[in-house]
This record gives structure tokens, sequence and C-alpha cells, in this order.
């Protein structure tokens, strides 16, 4: 065996170390980090790391500064200009088809998700926990879509965005304190596609999107 084999998978096991330590919060945007630190985060090897780097590059989730080193993804304006333009495009398509081809067991459980925790909400369930859900449920709405298109190509593209935009909520509006106003945004989406309505799916959906996008852009 000359190991060849094994090499796809020990990258893979880097660039998963790596985004899943910058979605802790274990290394910050704009943190300038060295290839030693990287080794030492994902405890994987110095040949792995440079290996990673150039796919970090190219996804823009790291940067090579001259003089300086590695700098992790900046958030600034125009990353989130370009990373919300980005899912719109990709999400209206994806919601479109949604509400013509998704089961209605599968838009009945969607519904049930974001009606729960609106419930929640109207009890006076201010919990962390609840928060915690709520964003879970919130990203596996819009997951959801994307899916259903079954076009790899789109779905990666997809995935490098939302690692994207998990920074960005981070970084300038997570959900705590919106939670009630979020799901009745996704609720809104979520019976137009009941209603298999397409073009109020849409609508919805980017209009929840552009709302997100203002908030971000405001802070």
């Amino acid at each position: 065996m000359d190991g060849t084999d094994e090499q796809p998978t020990l990258r893979e096991k880097a660039y998963e170390s790596f985004t899943r330590h910058l979605l802790a919060r274990d290394v910050r945007p704009g943190q300038f980090v060295s290839q030693r630190r990287l080794v030492e985060l994902t405890g994987l090897t110095l040949g792995a790391i440079r290996e990673l780097i150039p796919r970090l590059e190219a996804e823009g989730l790291i940067k090579t500064v001259p003089q300086r080193g590695l700098q992790i993804a900046h958030i600034d304006l125009n990353l989130i200009r370009e990373a919300f333009q980005l899912r719109v495009f990709l999400e209206k398509e994806a919601v479109a088809l949604f509400t013509r081809s998704a089961s209605d067991e599968t838009i009945a459980g969607l519904l049930k998700q974001h009606r729960d925790i609106a419930d929640a909400i109207r009890s006076g369930d201010g919990s962390h926990e609840l928060e915690v859900h709520a964003q879970a449920v919130d990203w596996g709405m819009h997951d959801a879509f994307i899916d259903a298109l079954g076009n790899t190509i789109i779905s990666n593209a997809y995935r490098v965005n939302s690692i994207k935009m998990r920074l960005i909520s981070q970084d300038r509006f997570r959900i705590e304190g919106h939670v009630g106003p979020v799901m009745a945004e996704h609720l809104k989406v979520l019976e137009a596609i009941e209603r298999r309505s397409a073009e109020d799916a849409v609508n919805s959906l980017v209009a929840h999107i552009n709302h997100a996008r203002d908030r971000a852009l405001r802070i």
C-alpha cells in the first residue's frame, strides 16, 4: 500500500477539524494563526495542514498575508453582502423546487418544528436551550431546501457559504432575542410551501434573507 488511499480522508479530517474549531470560535475572524498553531488546534500533521491551506484560501476562509502569516476570514461589509447575495441566488431556486417536490409529510414536519417553537415563545419560554434548538431548526430548514436540488456542485458551494453565514451570524446577529420574529418569517415561507405556491414561498424567503442581511449590515 502506498498510502494514497488515505490522503483524501486525511485532508477531509483536517478540513472538518478546522471548520469545527472555526465555528466554535477557537480561532476568530481576522485572527492571524501560524501553521504550527493549526497543527496544535487540529491535532493533525504539519503536512496535512499544508495541504489544507490552498483549499481554505480558495474558499475564502483564510488568506496568506506577506510578512504576517495566515489570517482567518475577516467579517466585513463586502463579505456580508456577497455571502447574502449568493445565498439568495441559491435558495430561490431551491425553495421553488422544494415547494413542488417535497412530500406532505416533510412539509408537515417542518411546520410542526416551527409551530412548537412559536408556541413555546408565546408561553414565555426564553431559555437558552430553546434558542439553541431554534437555531438548529433554522439552519435545518434552509439546508433542506438546498438538499432538495440534489446537485453536488451547488451543495458544496452552499456549504462553504454556510460556514461564512454562520461566522457572520456569530459576529453580527445571533438568533438570541430574535427567535419569535425568525420563526414567524419561516412560517410564512413554510405555509406558502404547504399551499404549493412557489411564487409566495420565494418572495417570503427572499424577504426573510434580506431582513437578516439588513440586520447584519446595520450592526
